[in-house]
C-alpha cells in the first residue's frame, strides 16, 4: 500500500452521503482510514451508513446528521466525531450545488442564500476541526468546487461568484495554516455526473436517448473536449490525492477536473 495506507488516520467528509464525497469515503475507507460522514437528509444518511458497513465491514465508519450552515450542530458533529474516532487529521469540504440564475433575475433572498452557503459550509466545518488538524501530523483540507470558480457562466452568476470567493478562502487559508502544519487545497469541478443531471435527464424531451447518449450529446453541447461528463469517482480521487500525504508538498492549489472545459493555460 506505501504512501495510500492511511491506516490510524481519521478523516471527516461532509455531504458525504452521496456523489462525489460518498466516493471519496469509499477511497478512504478502502485505504485504511477512520471516516466520519454527514448529511442533512436522513433517509439517506442512513441508506449510505448502512450499504458502506455492508461493503465495508471492518471499517470504522461514523455517521451524524448536520446542517453544515449550522454552526452548533458542526461543531456536535466534530465532537462526537471526535469521541467515535478520534482526533481527525483530514477533512473533505463537499457540500452544495449549484443555482442557475442571471443578474436580472437573482434575488437579493437568493444572493444571501447562494453566498450564506458556499461559504459558511466550508468555514463552519473547518473552524470545528480546525484543533483536531492542528495535533495530527501530516494534517490536510481539500475543498470541492467548481471550475466556475475561474470560469463563470452567465447563467450562473451567483454560483459563480461564491466559487471564485471560496477559490480565493482556499489559497488565503493555505497561507494562514501553513506554519501549522495543515495543507489546504480544492478541486475544479466541471459537468459531474449527479442526482442534479439525472434529475434533469428524467425530466428531458429527448425520450428516445438512454443516459449514456444524453450525456454524451450534453457533453458536445457544452463543448467538454473529453465528450462525456465526469465520474463522482474521478472528482473523488483528486479529493482523496490532496487530504492524503500523496499531495505533502502541495497547498494552496486547485486540481481541474473538467475534461478539458476549462480554456485557461
Amino acid at each position: 500500500m506505501g504512501m495510500y495506507d492511511l491506516s490510524g488516520k481519521v478523516a471527516v467528509v461532509t455531504g458525504g452521503t452521496s456523489g462525489i464525497g460518498l466516493a471519496t469515503v469509499e477511497l478512504l475507507l478502502e485505504a485504511g482510514a477512520a471516516v466520519a460522514i454527514c448529511g442533512r437528509d436522513p433517509d439517506r444518511l442512513a441508506s449510505a451508513e448502512t450499504d458502506l458497513r455492508r461493503r465495508f465491514p471492518r471499517a470504522k465508519l461514523f455517521a451524524q446528521r448536520c446542517d453544515v450552515l449550522d454552526a452548533a450542530q458542526v461543531q456536535a458533529f466534530a465532537d462526537a466525531s471526535r469521541e467515535a474516532l478520534g482526533e481527525a487529521g483530514m477533512l473533505v469540504c463537499n457540500a452544495g450545488q449549484g443555482r442557475v440564475s442571471t443578474f436580472a433575475d437573482t434575488s437579493d433572498e437568493a444572493w444571501q442564500e447562494e453566498l450564506g452557503l458556499k461559504f459558511f459550509s466550508i468555514i463552519y466545518p473547518i473552524r470545528a476541526f480546525l484543533p483536531q488538524l492542528e495535533s495530527q501530523p501530516d494534517a490536510a483540507i481539500a475543498c470541492a468546487n467548481s471550475l466556475l470558480a475561474s470560469q463563470p457562466e452567465p447563467h450562473m452568476v451567483a454560483t459563480s461568484a461564491a466559487r471564485a470567493g471560496v477559490k480565493s478562502l482556499v489559497r488565503s487559508m493555505a497561507t494562514e495554516f501553513a506554519p501549522k502544519g495543515i495543507r489546504v487545497n480544492g478541486i475544479l469541478i466541471g459537468l459531474v455526473e449527479s442526482g442534479q443531471w439525472r434529475r434533469r435527464f428524467e425530466a428531458r424531451e429527448e425520450r428516445d436517448l438512454d443516459w449514456t447518449q444524453w450525456t454524451a450529446q450534453l457533453a458536445v453541447k457544452k463543448q467538454i473536449p473529453l465528450a462525456r461528463l465526469g465520474l463522482p469517482l474521478e472528482a473523488a480521487r483528486a479529493l482523496f490525492f490532496l487530504v492524503s500525504p500523496l499531495s505533502a508538498y502541495t497547498t494552496g492549489s486547485h486540481i481541474d477536473v473538467s475534461g478539458g472545459l476549462s480554456r485557461h493555460v
